[in-house]
């Protein structure tokens, strides 16, 4: 797929989630109810992706976290 064919395909799915919105305030109470659990379960997605992500980069990189050297303590055995 091109990008201008990626482009178009995110304009025709923009221009549709408008075109629900518009309708939404005619529609029946299901349909309404419908829309928002599918809104909400994309608003959770992002949420969790974007905690998922942040942690990542906070163990990955480092960012001012604990020194990995210092996680490992040794253990003597007893005498």
């Amino acid at each position: 797929m091109s990008p201008e064919d990626f482009l178009k395909e995110i304009q025709a799915v923009g221009e549709k989630f408008l075109l629900k919105l518009q309708k939404l305030p005619k529609a029946d109470p299901v349909e309404i109810a419908s829309f928002s659990v599918v809104l909400l379960f994309i608003a959770t997605v992002l949420v969790l992706t974007i905690i998922a992500c942040s942690c990542c980069c906070y163990s990955c990189c480092g960012c001012d976290g604990p020194d990995p050297r210092h996680k490992k303590s040794r253990v003597r055995p007893a005498a």
